[in-house]
């Protein structure tokens, strides 16, 4: 047997080595050599024309031309990815499509960026003045490819996803010619100010970026516009665009509400920081809903039936009121985490509680005193706001504060245990502490003072500016220290950053009103199940149920949840029979004579499974109630204000 010696791999010199690494770092660097400028305090020297033809909505398909000013040299573009109002990053690049650069007509290569995949970078050629870049905006066709922004009736403009713009510069040093070509015949609202329109071709005034990019449009085949503040130096107008011309049919006084809301902003913040505002409104069964705010506008969209169906959506009239309020709470009065330089540098969200969660509450008190929702339907809402609050499990693990991530985190996107996982609670649980400070407030002292006047303080300085105005959490509590002095800041923080047990209620109860259940739902959460077609079982057996068996929202360690359901199941049967949602009804009322479970036929992918859930509690749905003996502070502030 011939023995084995074993040989070393041969050893690099030194030198040899700190070469062959020095070529390997050389390497890494060259894919590098693209470097993105920081924004720069200054102004872009040029005009940017933005052209985007609107016309094709057969295959909504945005065709854009844009002639960006430059001179020779490096050059990299960006596309927004920090969208304001969405508070992620949430820029469409994937519906972004396309990308040809000439300078003198003659084509340039361009270089995605190999980290920060939103910029592009170009080198323009000597002499080259003018960069002409022609890309396209494909508007999502199917609900599963994103929000739709064109159909055959409707097109909604968003300038950030049709924009590319020079990195190295703050967005508000940039100024753009936006111009559009509608289809034909077509009208429009929009806050941005119209130069000319020659046929279905129209210029706006030059701007800069930063207030493009907050001035969408909504266009139509059918659209109508309605004032709101008639005879008001500051004009305020409704921009309807509709699938059908019947559903513009706003009855007078169904107008009439919608300018009593209007009125009530007015004087609860006591000031305009718009030239004009304009509520841009889509009721289609195509376009997509959204509610998105803006300084000097708001995105909305519902379903046709807002005003033929009026008596059936009342639920959804609080969405004006909420994007309405923003103009004040979250674009003239800002977190300062939101001064940002441009749409590509990341956002701060520690404060949407205020943002949101208190716009949230002024959204839903104007909504009361203007009349959109009638009093005792808005007692309802707050009832479902906080049962709902009340039994989110997650809160043993997730404060509320840390919900102001999830729109970095998450997304919007579907969770699997969303009562778990939680999600952007700061809205609704934020009322719910706003709530809690305008009790508060009123309790100590003696119903003199409320968060009417932290309205006017705070948001209704500095009347007809519109230039954004930055806070802190320090500022909030000044603000709240100087209508009544308090620890504000202690008594926020353990709100915000508790754990319960259950939702921030206090403010309920110094308001008059406490929470309770009964085995009926009351008449406006019984025309909510309706409208949407789910049954609501959460407080007893703990999840909803589609009017085809879809179980969703199951609530961790519920009676479903310890029976072992899970989402992606669907309900076939109640103690033998095909499910209704009456049947199942009548199960849990039986139930609770103890002596039979409740036996669900359930299908989960391919399986079948029949759960016993021994369960004897009764229906339960949730209302509030009024406690003996206390100020009913509750409908003093839904009162309008006078």
């Amino acid at each position: 047997m011939t023995a084995t010696k074993t040989v070393s791999p041969p050893r690099l010199p030194r030198p040899r080595a700190t070469a062959l690494l020095a070529a390997l770092l050389a390497t890494g660097l060259a894919a590098r050599a693209d470097t993105i400028p920081a924004p720069a305090d200054q102004p872009y020297p040029g005009t940017i024309v933005l052209q985007v033809d609107a016309s094709n909505t057969a295959q909504q398909i945005f065709r854009i031309h844009e002639r960006i000013p430059v001179h020779a040299g490096k050059l990299t573009l960006l596309y927004p990815q920090w969208v304001p109002g969405n508070h992620g990053p949430s820029g469409p690049l994937n519906q972004f499509a396309g990308l040809k650069l000439t300078a003198d007509g003659k084509p340039l290569d361009w270089r995605r960026d190999t980290i920060n995949v939103y910029a592009f970078h170009v080198d323009v050629p000597a002499g080259a003045t003018t960069l002409e870049a022609e890309y396209q905006y494909l508007s999502p066709v199917e609900a599963n490819q994103g929000r739709t922004t064109m159909t055959g009736d409707i097109l909604g403009v968003q300038w950030h996803a049709m924009a590319l713009y020079p990195a190295g510069y703050r967005t508000r040093a940039i100024t753009v010619q936006p111009k559009l070509t509608l289809p034909a015949g077509w009208q429009y609202g929009t806050a941005l100010e119209t130069a000319e329109r020659t046929g279905d071709e129209v210029a706006f005034k030059p701007l800069d970026l930063e207030k493009l990019v907050d001035s969408p449009l909504f266009a139509g085949r059918y659209f109508r516009r309605f004032d709101l503040a008639p005879g008001a130096k500051v004009p305020v107008h409704l921009d309807v665009v509709a699938d059908t011309a019947e559903a513009l049919d706003a009855k007078p006084e169904q107008i009439e509400l919608h300018r009593a809301m209007v009125t009530q902003a007015l004087k609860l913040f006591d000031s305009q920081h718009y030239a004009h505002y304009d509520f841009l409104f889509a009721l289609s069964d195509e376009f997509g809903g959204i509610g998105r705010e803006h300084h000097q506008s708001s995105e909305n969209g519902l379903k046709t039936g807002y005003f033929t169906d009026w008596a059936k959506n009342e639920g959804e009239r609080g969405l004006l009121p909420h994007e309405f309020t923003h103009s004040w709470n979250g674009k003239f009065r800002r977190p300062a985490g939101q001064d940002v330089p441009d749409f590509n540098t990341p956002l701060q969200n520690s404060l949407l509680w205020v943002y949101e969660g208190q716009t949230q509450y002024w959204g839903e008190v104007l909504s009361a005193r203007s009349g959109l929702i009638k009093l005792e339907h808005m007692r309802d809402l707050f009832a479902a706001m906080a049962a709902r609050y009340d039994t989110v499990q997650g809160r043993s693990w997730r404060a509320v504060q840390d919900t102001t991530n999830d729109p970095i985190i998450n997304a919007r996107r579907p969770q699997p245990w969303n009562n778990w996982q939680r999600a952007e609670d700061y809205y609704s649980e934020g009322a719910l502490i706003w709530l809690d400070v305008d009790t508060k407030i009123r309790e100590m002292s003696n119903e003199h003072r409320s968060l009417n006047d932290f309205a006017r303080s705070f948001f209704g300085v500095d009347d007809g500016v519109s230039v954004a105005k930055y806070y802190t959490f320090e500022d909030v509590v000044q603000a709240l220290n100087a209508i009544q002095p308090y620890d504000w800041a202690s008594f926020l923080r353990a709100r915000l950053d508790g754990h319960g047990p259950g939702a921030p209620l206090d403010g309920l109860a110094r308001a008059g009103w406490k929470l309770v259940y009964t085995d009926k739902p009351t008449d406006f959460l019984k025309m909510q199940e309706e409208l949407s077609k789910w049954a609501n079982f959460q407080y007893s057996l703990g999840f909803s149920v589609s009017a085809d068996g879809r179980i969703e929202a199951l609530r961790w360690e519920g009676p479903a949840f310890r029976a072992g359901l899970s989402g992606n199941t669907t309900l076939l049967a109640v103690n033998g029979r095909a499910y209704k949602a009456d049947l199942l009804r009548a199960a849990i009322t039986a139930a609770r004579d103890g002596k039979q479970p409740i036996e669900l036929l359930v299908k989960k992918g391919n399986l079948y499974h029949t759960i016993a859930l021994d369960y004897r509690d009764g229906l339960k749905y949730p209302r509030l109630e009024r406690i003996p003996g206390t100020p009913d502070r509750l409908s003093a502030i839904l009162q309008p204000l006078r």
